[in-house]
């Protein structure tokens, strides 16, 4: 068979008007009846664009220089933000990326159940710079360049920027990337380390309250290790090794103390502990707000009985208690649940439970599906909640508070929900990942029938 050759691009840039943003932030122009994507482009702007690549049903194209510059366009706070996949938003004023982020949203909710007519909430914001606490930075050593690069890919490329700062990471960890290229480049073992994941929870909280997980493909040396060992020491970070899969990762400075690190939520009078590998919300100030409101949407009652769906760790649960008669957390991965009862304890909580259940199968019948629960609040990953959706409908909660990471699923069991009875009543986006094109949004649900 022969192999289609590749079509060659033309090296001319175009000259495109920029109509509106795609939902994940490029431009979108029309050259010759076509839709071309262009990347950093911005509405109202007149462009000059390069062909990166040809589709069937579209072009995409990166752009080389603007002829006409939208009011709200700024310069990026990162010199490296045209290059690095980190962020995709820096060039769009902060203030002009929440309008777009609600836009998508509501066009998306709007199209689904275009006869709801619900109440817009006002945006949850917070630091737009300096607000990552979690993070997965690759590291590859560069013949060319006889360099150790540690940071983010670039954007569309396996490349890894070449960068010695970065504006959205939480200073604790954007400070050290000059040193850790360093450190990697001093090892015996700088060919055999892949990654880095970091984390981080509340600056005052611990000493180390920052979490350095280094990949290695191979054994280190014991000069390597030690190599390690004294710049943990020295930048007070807490030293992970992970020499195979996940279940590898463990702690080798400090010695003392548990694996954890934690963060706070002063309102609620809780302090939540964390292992570094845990999944938890990488804008702590944006999940602070995010939990009142989600309380506020609930309406809670002394006397009501609560179910949270994909608890996690407890981030909503625990809150949740201090406000209610019982709550139950419902989680698929049993380590988190075991983290959960952790926090429960720690906390002194006595109004929460928590379960490990695959939540894609049949509630009906399990210990924690109570009749009594009047009140739910779903927290599921980017694929939505339509596996469970029908069990909470045999449930028939008053209230379901909906935390969405996924516009598009949101919508589509938003369209479930109200096709069973029930009516979305708000909703509203949360700006946890600012300069970048992500929507995160809250909803509300409440039964029609009663």
């Amino acid at each position: 068979m022969r192999r289609r050759r590749r079509q060659k691009l033309p090296t001319t840039p175009l000259v495109l008007e920029v109509e509106k943003l795609s939902h994940e932030g490029r431009g979108i122009a029309h050259h010759e009846g076509k839709v071309v994507f262009v990347s950093e482009a911005l509405p109202g702007e007149t462009v000059e664009a390069l062909l990166t690549s040809r589709r069937d049903s579209f072009d995409e194209a990166s752009l080389s220089a603007v002829l006409k510059v939208s009011p709200d366009r700024i310069d990026p706070a990162c010199e490296y933000a045209s290059i690095c996949g980190g962020c995709s938003l820096q060039h769009f004023d902060p203030v002009a990326q929440l309008a777009f982020k609600e836009s998508t949203l509501f066009e998306r909710l709007n199209h689904a159940v275009p006869q709801a007519g619900f109440d817009r909430l006002p945006p949850l914001t917070g630091p737009v710079l300096a607000y990552r606490r979690k993070a997965r930075l690759a590291v590859r050593y560069v013949h060319k360049k006889e360099q150790v690069l540690v940071g983010f890919r670039e954007k569309n490329s396996s490349f890894i920027t070449n960068m010695n700062s970065c504006q959205v990471l939480d200073p604790r960890i954007a400070d050290l990337l000059p040193a850790l290229s360093a450190l990697i480049a001093g090892l015996e073992s700088y060919r055999e380390i892949p990654q880095i994941e970091v984390a981080a929870g509340d600056p005052d909280s611990q000493e180390c309250s920052a979490a350095f997980i280094f990949r290695h493909l191979k054994p280190l040396a014991e000069e390597d290790l030690a190599k390690l060992l004294s710049f943990a020491r020295e930048k007070a970070i807490a030293l992970y090794l992970q020499p195979g899969g996940m279940d590898s990762v463990h702690k080798v400075y400090p010695d003392e103390g548990k694996d954890r690190l934690y963060y706070s939520l002063p309102e609620f009078d809780l302090t939540l502990a964390f292992h570094p590998t845990d999944f938890t919300q990488v804008n702590a100030e944006i999940n602070k707000h995010m939990i009142a409101r989600a309380i506020r949407l609930l309406d809670l009652a002394d006397s009501d009985v609560v179910l949270d769906l994909f608890c996690g760790l407890g981030n909503f649960t625990l809150p949740l208690a201090r406000y209610c008669r019982q709550v139950t957390g419902v989680e698929g991965s049993q380590e988190m649940v075991s983290r959960a009862q952790e926090n429960a304890i720690a906390n002194d909580i006595k109004t929460a439970e928590f379960y490990s259940a695959d939540l894609t199968q049949p509630m009906a019948g399990q210990a924690w599906c109570k009749s009594t629960i009047n009140k739910v609040l779903l927290d599921p990953p980017r694929s939505g909640a339509l596996e469970v959706l029908p069990e909470i409908i045999n449930i028939r909660p008053e209230r379901i508070v909906y935390v969405s990471c996924n516009p598009a699923t949101l919508a589509r069991d938003a369209e479930y929900l109200v096709e069973n009875g029930y009516e979305l009543v708000s909703a509203g986006v949360m700006d946890m990942f600012p300069q970048t094109a992500h929507v995160e949004a809250m909803a509300l649900f409440v039964d029609a029938k009663k």
